[in-house]
């Protein structure tokens, strides 16, 4: 979009946000968004006027001058970490979740980040899970500051559309960092981290449900009634809560069959383990998630001797569509208005979703 603003307008400068759009995401229809940048006055017929009333829920990014401050906070942190500073920055994405810069540097390119507030326990994370025993399966942090994050770039592609036996490898990599974190959670929560281990858990499906009546069939509102005795019988099943990173699709790590490394930890949560092999596995057929379920059943059974992994993962599996809505309401809850096109159709999608049988 800024590629083609440039070469159609002469337009350098940064996407703000998202001003309107005539349909709900993915299939957004028209779309208007406010950028900030320079322009030759010829280039327009006429001249814009937005709204730049502020706004208590946008992100720092998303304000006039905002990206102009992450990139001196950027040079800032880079000459504090006694590194080349960069030659040019790139925009890759902005939205309601991230803001995303690549920096051109002598040394080669180096990745800014930038999230907001209810995100902005991932720089914490890294930096904490960096410190530690797996600090090769996170991304190296090389500053992080209220939601701001820059850092290293890392070799490989990102591993959208993995088959099995890479994302088995993916899940057996959160695994060996999903067990040191099971003894640290108190740690963890005092870095920011939401608490969604049971009770947590289900008062936010509860909420969801009772805000969204219209989309609530009975058979969401019976597994809410009966989620309390559900997680109960989960938390029998002997697996403990550990670091959840909440988006372990494919395309959420980065590398290749032998080394990989676990991007994008925004989402992450206390909670249970068994949802993020759910989500890891939710786009394949069957026959090919059996088998990486059965893996990661085997690999807690030996980590965890007497507890029953099968049985939790069955137990949670129609909760993931519910937990899903409960996520996506949140987003809503946290964005200002004028975004709310890109989550709008999620909670009702995902409670119908909750609905279907088992």
């Amino acid at each position: 979009m800024l590629a083609a603003a440039g070469e159609r307008f002469g337009f350098d400068g940064h996407v703000l946000r998202l001003l309107s759009s005539s349909q709900p995401a993915p299939h957004g229809g028209a779309v208007t968004y406010l950028a900030q940048g320079r322009c030759p006055s010829t280039a327009l017929l006429e001249k814009p006027r937005p709204d730049l009333s502020p706004h208590p829920l946008r992100a720092p990014y998303a304000e006039p001058g905002g990206p102009a401050e992450t990139l001196r906070w950027a040079a800032a942190a880079l000459a504090g970490a006694g590194r080349p500073a960069f030659t040019a920055a790139h925009q890759q994405r902005t939205w309601n979740l991230s803001a995303i810069w690549r920096l051109d540097t002598p040394a080669g390119p180096l990745w800014l980040k930038q999230v907001p507030a209810f995100f902005a326990h991932e720089a914490a994370v890294l930096r904490h899970l960096g410190a530690g025993p797996h600090a090769h399966l996170v991304p190296p942090l090389i500053a992080g500051d209220h939601g701001r994050m820059l850092l290293d770039h890392l070799p490989g592609d990102d591993l959208y559309g993995a088959g099995p036996e890479v994302r088995d490898a993916i899940a057996a990599d959160l695994h060996a960092i999903q067990l040191t974190a099971a003894t640290g959670l108190d740690a963890l929560r005092a870095l920011g981290v939401p608490d969604r281990r049971g009770p947590a858990l289900a008062r936010l499906c509860a909420d969801v449900v009772a805000a969204h009546p219209e989309h609530a069939a009975d058979g969401v509102r019976a597994l809410v009634e009966g989620l309390d005795a559900r997680l109960a019988e989960v938390a029998a099943c002997g697996l403990p809560d550990t670091l959840v990173h909440g988006d372990l699709h494919p395309g959420n790590a980065r590398g290749d069959a032998s080394r990989r490394v676990i991007l994008d930890w925004g989402d992450c949560v206390l909670g249970h383990p068994a949802f993020d092999i759910l989500r890891l596995t939710e786009t394949l057929p069957a026959a090919e998630a059996r088998p990486l379920v059965d893996a990661w059943v085997r690999r807690w059974r030996a980590a965890v001797p007497g507890s029953d992994p099968a049985r939790a993962v069955e137990l949670l599996r129609p909760v993931v569509a519910l937990r899903n809505a409960a996520v996506y309401a949140g987003f809503l809850a946290a964005i200002e208005p004028a975004e709310h096109p890109y989550h709008a159709d999620d909670v009702p999608f995902w409670l119908a979703r909750a609905a279907e049988p088992g």
